[in-house]
C-alpha cells in the first residue's frame, strides 16, 4: 500500500471524507486509555505516505497520543509521515509577552517538526511568524480558507460589508471581499485581556442600512466578534453576521454571541462546532494529491 489515510476516532468523520476525497483507504488509529489516564494508540498496517488527520483543537489530550503514533508508525517502517491539521494549535504565543512566559509557537514547532516530513494546515496564525517552514523545521504548507468561507457567507441579493475586527486581519478580509466583489473595512482594535477588547472604526456612516459580516481567522471566547457586533449595530447596521475559519468558542460564549446581535455564525469544519457549514475536504484534497499519486 502506498498511501494512506488515518485519524483517531474523534476525528474519523472528517478524515474519512478526506481519504474519500483522495481516494485513499482509511485507517482508524485506537487509543487505549489507562486507568491513570495514560493513552497507549496502536496503528494499523503501515503504508509508505500516511496521512495524519489532526486537527489540534484542544490540544493537550491530543498532541502526546499523536506523538506515540508516530513513533509507533517509523518502527513499522513508514517512510514519510503528513500531519494533516486544519487547524495548528499553539501560534498565537509568538514572543514572550510577560516574563517568565514561554514561546507557545516555537515548541508546537520543535514537537511536530521532528515528527512529519510534511504538514498541512489551514489559515495558521501567522501575525508576527514571516516563515512557518523554518519554525517548525520541516516542509508546511499553508493554505487560504476565503474561497470556503466566501461561499459559506454568500452574497444573498446585494453584496454584504465585511468586517475585520483588527489591523492583522485586513489582508485576509481583502481576499474574501474580492472574491465576493464586496466592500470591506477593518476595525482597530485595543486588547484589554483575554476576554476584553476595545473596538473603534473609522467610518461609521459607511456600516448604515448594511448587512455586516465579521470575518476572522479565530474565534475562542467570542469576546471580539460580540464587541465587533455591538459596535455595528450602534453604527446603524441593519443586520450582522460573522464567518469564522477556526470555531473554538464553547456554547457560553455563543449565547453571549447571539445576545450581543449577530443572527448568524458560519465556520469551516476544522474544527467540530455547531456553526460548521463549510468542508475543507476538497480544498485538502487538492493540497494532499501528490502524496497519493507519488
Amino acid at each position: 500500500m502506498s498511501a494512506l489515510v488515518c485519524a483517531f476516532a474523534d476525528q474519523a468523520a472528517r478524515a474519512e471524507a478526506l481519504a474519500s476525497s483522495l481516494k485513499a483507504p482509511f485507517s482508524l488509529i485506537d487509543l487505549h486509555r489507562f486507568p491513570d489516564g495514560e493513552g497507549l494508540p496502536t496503528v494499523g498496517p503501515p503504508a509508505e505516505t500516511v496521512l495524519v488527520y489532526c486537527s489540534l483543537d484542544r490540544p493537550d489530550a491530543k498532541i502526546m497520543p499523536l506523538a506515540l503514533a508516530c513513533d509507533a508508525w517509523r518502527r513499522a517502517g513508514v517512510r514519510r509521515l503528513v500531519l494533516v491539521a486544519p487547524y495548528l494549535a499553539y501560534m498565537r504565543q509568538d514572543k514572550v509577552f510577560a516574563a517568565g512566559q514561554p514561546v507557545s509557537r516555537d515548541v508546537i514547532g520543535e514537537i511536530l517538526g521532528c515528527r512529519f516530513d510534511r504538514i498541512v494546515t489551514v489559515e495558521p496564525h501567522l501575525h508576527r511568524t514571516r516563515d512557518i517552514g523554518a519554525v517548525f523545521g520541516t516542509e508546511v504548507t499553508t493554505l487560504s480558507a476565503a474561497r470556503v468561507l466566501a461561499d459559506a457567507i454568500g452574497v444573498r441579493g446585494e453584496p454584504p460589508l465585511l468586517i475585520g475586527p483588527d489591523e492583522e486581519s485586513a489582508r485576509w478580509t481583502a481576499a474574501i471581499a474580492d472574491l465576493m466583489d464586496a466592500p470591506h473595512l477593518v476595525l482597530s482594535k485595543t486588547r484589554l485581556g483575554d476576554r476584553r477588547v476595545e473596538l473603534s472604526v473609522n467610518e461609521p456612516s459607511a456600516l448604515a442600512g448594511r448587512r455586516v459580516v465579521l470575518v476572522d481567522d479565530i474565534c475562542s471566547s467570542g469576546a471580539t466578534l460580540a464587541e465587533a457586533a455591538r459596535l455595528a449595530l450602534r453604527c446603524g447596521a441593519r443586520s450582522v453576521e460573522a464567518g469564522v475559519v477556526h470555531a473554538l468558542f464553547d456554547h457560553s460564549a455563543a449565547e453571549a454571541l447571539k445576545a450581543a446581535g449577530l443572527t448568524r455564525i458560519v465556520s469551516t469544519d476544522s474544527c467540530p462546532h455547531p456553526t460548521n457549514v463549510a468542508p475543507l475536504a476538497s480544498l485538502l484534497a487538492d493540497a494532499l494529491a501528490g502524496e497519493i499519486a507519488s
